[in-house]
């Protein structure tokens, strides 16, 4: 019996559980709030989507849990020291998806998108100079299963493109730059920042006053990670200084984004409800029953969260 953790709603989790029931017809996957306390002493993996984490613990053999999310910050926040491993979702279709969104809001950025929507509003006829996208410069902060392949359809498309990550990382035709002083190089020649890091105790924050400060005068701005990341109030400053031209959101530090949250009016700003890389049932089922199938065979744990690194 595997349960189904989620502070999601009934429908939600129900759609989930036969979707992943369909493509494991030899494991019982159940809603958490229906095992019984015998149950829940036998139950040695269980399948996490938000998951609160009292359920978790009221869960005594746990050995491991497959999240459907590809960011666990939070399970990890909320569990300081858990006494089972954390496996994350890594889905070649996520990356997909993602690097089909970095690439439509880049293009939006790249071809002067919202300075023409503000245009049509003012009734405004003026034709902007265009940039070849040879001669756009895109930096890439995050380098893992999503910013690789975001990286390298932006680079298929024409853009010149760098990345940067913690540790040193070598991808062909990508400019890759690492540690304190690599990140300082990349915002210097980004002039479109794309956002793609975890959330850790590293990078919250990261995008502060100082570090987009270093970003080139008119710079635009793509945040598909977490909102923690970038500094709210620096970020809105930059912008009234016209340093940052543009900024596309999808992600905040509170979300939905409060209805009285200064980023929904604001003009240089697009706001998007966290929609750049949905999970999708269907692929992700399967990757994760091919988990659980190879645990229940070998005993084998897929690779899990670092608790130190915090993905």
């Amino acid at each position: 019996m595997i349960p189904f953790v989620s502070r999601s709603g009934s429908f939600e989790q129900d759609v989930w559980i036969k979707t992943l029931s369909d493509v494991m017809p030899g494991e019982d996957i159940v809603p958490f709030a229906t095992l019984t306390q015998e149950q829940k002493q036998q139950c040695d993996v269980a399948i996490v989507a938000n998951p609160n984490p009292q359920d978790l613990l009221a869960l005594p053999s746990l050995k491991w849990v497959h999240s459907l999310w590809a960011g666990v910050e939070r399970m990890m926040n909320e569990l300081s020291s858990p006494p089972f491993s954390i496996v994350r979702l890594v889905d070649p279709d996520l990356a997909s998806t993602m690097s089909e969104a970095v690439l439509s809001w880049t293009l939006f950025l790249h071809r002067d998108m919202p300075v023409y929507a503000q245009q049509q509003a003012q009734q405004i006829w003026s034709q902007r100079p265009m940039v070849r996208a040879q001669d756009r410069r895109i930096g890439i902060l995050g380098l893992g299963a999503l910013g690789r392949v975001s990286a390298q359809r932006l680079a298929n498309n024409g853009f010149c493109v760098a990345g940067w990550s913690r540790n040193a990382k070598e991808i062909q035709g990508i400019e890759c730059f690492h540690g304190e002083d690599g990140l300082t190089s990349l915002l210097m020649q980004s002039d479109i920042l794309v956002c793609l890091l975890p959330l850790t105790k590293e990078t919250t924050g990261l995008l502060n006053a100082q570090a987009l400060s270093l970003l080139p005068v008119g710079a635009s701005l793509i945040n598909f990670a977490r909102g923690a990341v970038i500094d709210e109030d620096a970020l809105l400053e930059k912008l009234e200084q016209e340093h940052i031209s543009h900024a596309v959101l999808d992600v905040f530090t509170q979300e939905p984004l409060p209805i009285h949250h200064a980023f929904w009016k604001h003009e240089s700003i697009t706001v998007l409800p966290h929609i750049s890389a949905p999970t999708h049932p269907i692929s992700a089922s399967k990757i994760v029953a091919e988990n659980i199938k190879i645990f229940r065979l070998t005993g084998t744990i897929p690779p899990s969260v670092d608790p130190i690194r915090g993905y």
